[in-house]
């Protein structure tokens, strides 16, 4: 079985990351780890020019650091399951599309994500890619949320 989890730096890909490796997976399982980098579009900056090396520098620490958290996942991934093929890529492009296509493509069979859990103005301007996932993937798609701490009663 192909696993397909799509991480980013947030809670909800943790909570994603945790659901894979709560549950046992046979030996013939590989798990790939994703995360996508959006890309720099220079034109941005407009007539700024002088902006556009910082945005290319910090377009590198940000693929810099994908590299770091997807490299992180993956070794625990790989103290959970070390008969498993555990393997992590980095990519930049737009994360709905790149998601889908890799899943596609690879094969997955089955793709993980967190969900960020926005509702209302928030979800109508950022949209959901979990929803989106969702909708127009070829395979089974589980969406992991986190479900908010309670207080501590005293």
């Amino acid at each position: 079985m192909n696993i397909l989890i799509a991480i980013d730096e947030s809670e909800y890909s943790q909570a994603a990351l945790e659901s894979v490796m709560s549950r046992p997976w046979s030996d013939a399982t590989t798990f790939k780890v994703v995360t996508i980098v959006e890309p720099f579009h220079p034109e941005a900056a407009g007539w700024q020019t002088d902006y556009v090396p910082l945005a290319i520098e910090a377009q590198r620490m940000r693929s810099e650091a994908a590299q770091k958290l997807v490299d992180e996942a993956c070794g625990t991934l790989k103290k959970q399951f070390p008969n498993d093929k555990v393997v992590g890529e980095v990519i930049e492009g737009y994360i709905k599309d790149q998601i889908l296509d890799i899943a596609a493509h690879w094969p997955a069979n089955l793709i993980v994500v967190g969900s960020h859990g926005r509702q209302g103005i928030g979800r109508f301007l950022l949209g959901s890619v979990s929803e989106a996932i969702a909708k127009h993937a070829h395979c089974s798609v589980e969406i992991v949320r986190r479900l908010p701490q309670s207080e501590p009663k005293s």
